[in-house]
């Protein structure tokens, strides 16, 4: 796991875009303002950029890969067409399965499995439907939360944009592989439950 991931606060800013088809986002430590990951979807096909501008948007593929600024490997985040199956899949830096995530269906405000490699359910992730605060569970005990951060009101009204702030417990190892799983899922609450 990269070192990166050992943080416990991290501020994602999607990239600003009033017609954009890709997924980009840069992550920043709050408490010294720098970036310290970039994610990016450098790949799209012509065919999922035209789907991205229409109501199918949820259910086109992905490929996001995630580095720091330096363009170190951290994880990447991979899912194919989706139309009931929102099955996610999750890299390490060396480009082995970490895990995946499961939507469940019919959950209101949203609701995802995350699973590791062998398919062990390790939390979920638990959204309310009448805002943007998910928190990801293990039975009782809250591992990280996720909570919107306001972009004002040009951003909000004009763009897509979102803003939020992922906290992660101190009761997370610093090496535990939950903080690959945590911070993927992170950017797959925007793609597939929010867009």
């Amino acid at each position: 796991m990269h070192a990166v991931l050992r943080n416990n606060l991290f501020f994602v800013k999607e990239q600003v875009g009033m017609f954009k088809a890709a997924n980009n986002y840069d992550i920043y430590d709050p408490s010294t303002n720098q970036k310290i990951i970039e994610c990016r979807e450098p790949n799209l096909g012509i065919f999922t950029k035209i789907f991205r501008f229409t109501d199918y948007k949820r259910m086109t593929p992905f490929d996001v890969e995630v580095r720091t600024p330096e363009g170190q490997n951290i994880l990447s985040v991979k899912r194919g067409f989706s139309i009931f199956d929102s099955r996610v899949e999750v890299f390490d830096e060396l480009g082995k399965l970490a895990g995946t995530f499961s939507r469940k269906f019919f959950s209101i405000g949203g609701k995802f499995d995350v699973l590791d490699a062998q398919g062990t359910v390790i939390c979920t992730l638990q959204g309310k439907w009448t805002s943007w605060d998910f928190r990801f569970m293990k039975g009782e005990k809250e591992l990280a939360n996720v909570s919107k951060k306001w972009a004002g009101l040009g951003k909000e009204l004009f763009t897509s944009a979102d803003n939020y702030m992922l906290t992660i417990d101190n009761s997370v190892a610093a090496n535990d592989t939950a903080r690959v799983l945590i911070m993927a899922a992170v950017l797959c609450i925007d793609m597939v439950l929010k867009e």
